[in-house]
């Protein structure tokens, strides 16, 4: 479209700038499933090693002295006519081949390894890939994938010496876009907990309550969604808040909701059917916990109860998917902060005691 209308200056500054975004997006692909397989939300060290090739992307746009001036006119040509991965032109420090070659080699490289990290975990039972997580992260994989592989396309069709029309390209694209739209209309679910709050649409909203049931603060009466100045206002007597805690408490052990994967304190305070804030902010202020270090606890002491009787049939992993946790990495955590060992160390240590 810049080249089209003759705007070679600004097309220069787009390209150039977001051409590192470019490269970082792969790594940041294959960052996001892992994370989300091992329920992690920070980078290991070595894992800054990915965003490399974005740094050789941001190295390539520097406008070296030492390189070539470039033609834009000439890029936005072979842009507009032949797609990215045909621009023969050089755009910067380093030959053209590091976008027709390296990028293509980049995607490949890290679809399959995202691929593999998915398919590791298909035969572990009550695993990620077993829970209600599946749907939104094969969606979200399937959906990348397509649109990553059929990009590469046109250099196939290139290499094999087969003509092709890039605006065909452009509308199968917009096409493909406008059914995955229908789609997520038709199961909005898919976004739920991770893209939007989790609502059950197929509740009825509960009247509100008097009498006995004063504990329990219904959804009607407060919005639960508040933003965080209105969240702060929270006055409630002690004793309302030792009824809240004992009501969370007696309904997370009876029903043992902390062995559900992926419950949620919105799960809880629909429940208990009582705003969202007022739920964390007992939590907080009465339990003394965050919700997710309280639901932990809950777990590490199934698994303490589980495991000494049945550690000869079943391994340390397993139990402790039994009890809630949805990876590893998630389990040894919450277990050494509760009880400040690793699990065969703090058993050890209680054996010889």
């Amino acid at each position: 479209m810049l080249f089209k209308t003759e705007q070679s200056y600004t097309l220069a500054i787009f390209h150039q700038t977001f051409t590192p975004f470019y490269y970082a997006a792969p790594a940041c692909f294959y960052l996001y499933i892992t994370g989300f397989l091992q329920d992690r939300r920070s980078l290991e060290s070595v894992e800054w090693l990915h965003f490399v090739p974005a740094l050789l992307a941001i190295i390539h746009v520097i406008p070296w002295h030492i390189s070539t001036s470039t033609d834009w006119n000439l890029v936005g040509t072979q842009l507009a006519y032949n797609g990215y991965f045909s621009l023969n032109a050089k755009t910067g420090l380093f030959p053209p081949y590091f976008h027709y070659i390296f990028r293509p080699l980049l995607v490949i490289s890290y679809l399959c390894a995202t691929w593999i990290a998915v398919m590791q975990l298909k035969d572990q039972p009550q695993q990620l890939l077993e829970s209600e997580s599946r749907t939104w992260i094969i969606f979200f994989l399937r959906i990348a994938t397509f649109f990553q592989l059929f990009g590469l396309v046109p250099i196939i069709l290139k290499c094999l010496h087969i003509s092709y029309v890039n605006t065909y390209f452009i509308v199968i694209n917009c096409l493909a876009l406008l059914l995955i739209f229908l789609y997520t209309l038709h199961k909005p679910y898919i976004f739920y907990g991770y893209l939007l709050v989790a609502v059950d649409w197929t509740k009825k909203s509960t009247p509100e309550q008097t009498g006995t049931d004063h504990i329990f603060v219904p959804l009607t009466a407060d919005n639960p969604i508040r933003n965080s100045s209105t969240a702060k206002k929270i006055n409630l007597l002690d004793e309302q808040l030792a009824d809240y805690a004992f009501a969370m408490k007696e309904i997370m052990e009876r029903e043992e909701l902390y062995r559900l994967h992926d419950f949620q304190i919105i799960d809880l305070a629909a429940k208990l059917n009582m705003p969202i804030h007022h739920c964390s902010f007992v939590i907080n202020k009465k339990i003394g916990k965050n919700f997710r270090d309280w639901i932990n606890g809950y777990r590490v002491d199934y698994f303490l109860k589980q495991y000494p009787l049945r550690s000869d049939k079943i391994t340390i992993e397993a139990i402790a998917s039994e009890a809630g946790f949805k990876s590893q990495a998630t389990f040894y955590n919450a277990f050494k902060k509760e009880k400040g060992l690793m699990p065969r160390a703090y058993f050890a240590r209680e054996i010889s005691h």
